[in-house]
């Protein structure tokens, strides 16, 4: 149940007015706390603490209050009666939203023949615990992974085969599609071509032009630089693929980008023609979304760029167009760097100026960089930008190192499940928008606040179950210790934060309340002794009940996480 919510309308029910509640992280003196008799006092012309004790008297008749107790100038702490937490805390259950909406959530965005990069790495992970958490809400989702595979990239490419082996058929203009073409391309070669070209790009104006050249010819339908371009395109499909699987996201319901979106430059043109929205500048085709009350500088949106070629910003519109023609969806969320904000701005008022989707029901999540200890950027030994496999490797390095110190013995499948989630756990911890630093050693350890810690809690669990009596059935009624009675309460919170994380966009609340709740977990495990000879059978069945509770909503928020709990550490 959603604990908060429950007890929030039953006192303001109550009372017949709205009461603020806050829930204390000790609760020692009780369960929630209000200060609303100090707000109303003024008001109601009385005393804080005399309107405090009068509501206090209100409050005592709910049937899940213990007690409501005044403190201080005016506050009221409210304590809930161990029954109504005993009879309440149960396994979380899939959420029913009041309102469902369908959502399409861009994220990934990973580009052809690229190997993936550090800056894939956040879009991927919050992308992917978002849709989980989306889902597990209630609302229907749609992930693309809106791949780069129309602009310049492109042309760069097919120059640099061209260069290396003109001998190949692509490169006329009479190319048979039909004709077999006994040429293959090494994944670890394709990822090193865009780079070479792209420097050759800068020394070379002539290798340049022909690059410009190919990439508008590949953009008019060029049957050799097409088939080419298919060829590397199902290789680099299949390298995100071995990646999605790595990071364990879920798989993209689209993967779909750049050229997709292209079919529909002309249906979005015509619209925007039709609203005398394009005009010239400098040779390019422009729209202007300046505002009158804008303050800060608001460049025109790039519809076409001098030398007549479609450019990102044209593609991204299109793909919002191609979105509503698809999906019809009643939210359009992006994930990427927070340096593309200005983009993105540009992008929800194009699509809002020229009726294609509405701004308010477009969103941008931008996320902050991960550094190294220095502060600054994470790169790799040799000062290039650090690839997604080279930050899992390091991690895996990392947990390998410390199993060997603990002298134990863990295969390949459980030492790369740990440093999936310590990667993962370390990125959902700090909020989306902040920067953090990625230090393996750190991220890697077995406690604290990291991703190894939490998959040792959920093991400890499988572990006491595993040795229980499956036939145990819980007790009707059963006398909660502190420990017992702060664990199920933290329990009871886990549907007000999973709705939290998705109202607020904001899945470190998910990652944090792991945490906690592994805490409390292990504070209970060491002093609420469970399969010992002198424990009570029905004190027994009554933590293994626990036990149970908290094992499946631990579980549940790790799912959401993307975590994968091994057997053993």
């Amino acid at each position: 149940m959603n604990l908060y919510k429950y007890v929030s309308e039953k006192i303001n029910e109550k009372l017949g007015m709205t009461v603020n509640l806050e829930s204390p992280r000790n609760r020692e003196f009780g369960d929630f706390a209000t200060n609303a008799a100090m707000v109303m006092a003024k008001n109601a012309g009385k005393n804080p603490r005399e309107l405090a004790g009068d509501i206090a008297n209100q409050l005592r008749e709910l049937d899940f209050v213990a007690d409501a107790s005044v403190a201080g100038p005016g506050f009221i702490n409210i304590k809930l009666r161990n029954n109504f937490i005993w009879k309440n805390a149960t396994a979380p259950k899939q959420i029913a939203a009041q309102k469902p909406m369908v959502i399409d959530l861009d994220y990934g965005a990973y580009n052809v023949a690229k190997s993936l990069h550090i800056g894939h790495l956040r879009t991927s992970i919050v992308g992917d615990t978002f849709n989980r958490t989306a889902k597990f809400i209630g609302h229907k989702t749609f992930s693309w992974n809106h791949i780069g595979d129309w602009g310049k990239p492109m042309g760069l490419i097919i120059a640099w085969i061209e260069r290396l082996h003109p001998e190949l058929p692509y490169f006329s203009d009479n190319f048979d599609p039909n004709m077999p073409v006994d040429y293959e391309i090494d994944t670890v070669e394709l990822n090193t071509y865009y780079p070479s070209a792209s420097k050759l790009a800068k020394e070379d104006a002539d290798f340049q032009a022909r690059a410009q050249e190919i990439k508008a010819k590949f953009q008019d339908g060029h049957a050799g630089y097409f088939a080419l371009y298919e060829k590397f395109l199902a290789i680099s499909l299949a390298a995100m693929n071995n990646t999605v699987k790595r990071l364990n996201i879920l798989p993209f319901d689209y993967d779909l980008g750049e050229r997709n979106a292209a079919q529909y430059l002309d249906d979005v043109e015509k619209i925007l023609r039709a609203k005398n929205m394009i005009y010239e500048s400098d040779g390019a085709l422009v729209i202007n979304v300046r505002r009158d009350d804008d303050t800060a500088p608001m460049p025109p949106y790039m519809w076409r760029d001098s030398r007549g070629a479609d450019t990102y910003d044209s593609t991204d519109l299109a793909a919002v167009f191609c979105r509503k023609k698809k999906d019809n969806p009643d939210k359009i969320i992006y994930f990427t760097d927070l340096r593309q904000s200005l983009h993105f701005e540009q992008l929800f008022r194009a699509a809002d100026m020229s009726g294609i989707y509405p701004y308010e029901k477009m969103e941008h999540i931008g996320y902050g960089t991960i550094n190294g200890s220095d502060g600054k950027p994470f790169k790799t030994r040799d000062g290039n930008a650090a690839g997604l496999d080279d930050i899992l490797d390091l991690a895996t390095v990392a947990v390998r190192e410390r199993v060997a110190e603990s002298g134990k013995s863990l295969d390949d499948e459980t030492i790369n499940s740990i440093a999936l989630a310590a990667v993962k756990f370390n990125d959902l911890l700090h909020d989306v928008r902040s920067d953090y630093i990625f230090d393996p050693k750190s991220i890697t350890s077995f406690e604290g606040r990291t991703g190894p810690y939490i998959l040792y809690t959920a093991v400890r669990l499988n572990s006491i179950l595993k040795k229980a009596d499956a036939q145990t059935t819980e007790p009707a009624t059963y006398e909660l210790t502190a420990d017992e009675r702060n664990l199920l309460i933290q329990i009871m919170d886990f549907e007000r934060t999973v709705i939290s994380a998705f109202d607020n966009r904001a899945t470190d609340l998910i990652a944090n309340y792991a945490y906690d709740l592994c805490q409390l977990i292990n504070t209970f495990y060491h002093n609420c002794p469970i399969m010992r000879d002198d424990v009570d059978e029905t004190v027994k069945a009554g933590r293994l009940h626990i036990v149970r509770v908290a094992r499946d909503t631990l579980a549940t928020a790790i799912d959401l996480m993307g975590l994968k709990v091994p057997s053993e550490m």
